[in-house]
């Protein structure tokens, strides 16, 4: 029974706060998301005050990010995707290849392996769906041949993502690498 009454008062306080902090991000004439993030770090295990159970808060987290998917996904339209190939195709794929290798880069110069480093440079080449979407629905740019060209860019972005994600682990620096089980 207390789970059930410690499930209750971790959403209560969730929502009340993101709540409350998107409300004054919006007033401040920012994006809610901005209110929503600095919820989840004031609830998060490293701030002072009240810290929502961490697997709960995860759960949470999760839920979040399924739920703000399937607002992209309300605006997705795969005609308007096939209308800005010539510009999202090939602009993505440049962003993103120069983005992963300048981040990598940088991975490197900080001593980072180089599994370790693309990686980074990967993460950091793709941009957030969810946050640009959001922002363009913000200042009624969603319908415009930009916010479309912005929207059209960033799936593709995400249906590479998809594929790195899969693909990743089959490559043997980012695989189960055998010789380092047998050392620990």
């Amino acid at each position: 029974m207390q789970s059930g009454f410690g499930f209750l008062i971790n959403l209560s306080v969730s929502l009340v706060l993101a709540l409350v902090l998107g409300l004054i991000a919006q007033r401040l004439r920012l994006s809610p998301i901005i209110g929503y993030l600095l919820a989840g770090i004031a609830i998060g295990p490293h701030s002072p005050g009240f810290v929502a159970d961490p697997k709960m808060a995860h759960d949470f987290a999760e839920l979040g990010v399924i739920l703000l998917m399937f607002g992209v996904g309300l605006h997705f339209n795969f005609n308007d995707l096939l209308a800005v190939k010539r510009i999202a195709i090939p602009g993505s794929a440049v962003q993103t290849l120069v983005a992963s290798a300048l981040g990598t880069l940088v991975g490197l110069s900080f001593g980072l392996g180089g599994g370790a480093a693309l990686v980074i440079g990967i993460a950091i080449s793709v941009a957030s769906t969810v946050v640009l979407v959001r922002a363009l629905m913000d200042n009624d740019l969603l319908q415009t041949s930009q916010g479309h060209i912005a929207v059209g860019w960033l799936i593709l972005e995400d249906i590479f993502t998809v594929f790195v994600l899969v693909i990743l682990p089959s490559v043997p620096v980012f695989g189960d690498n055998p010789q380092r089980v047998r050392e620990t």
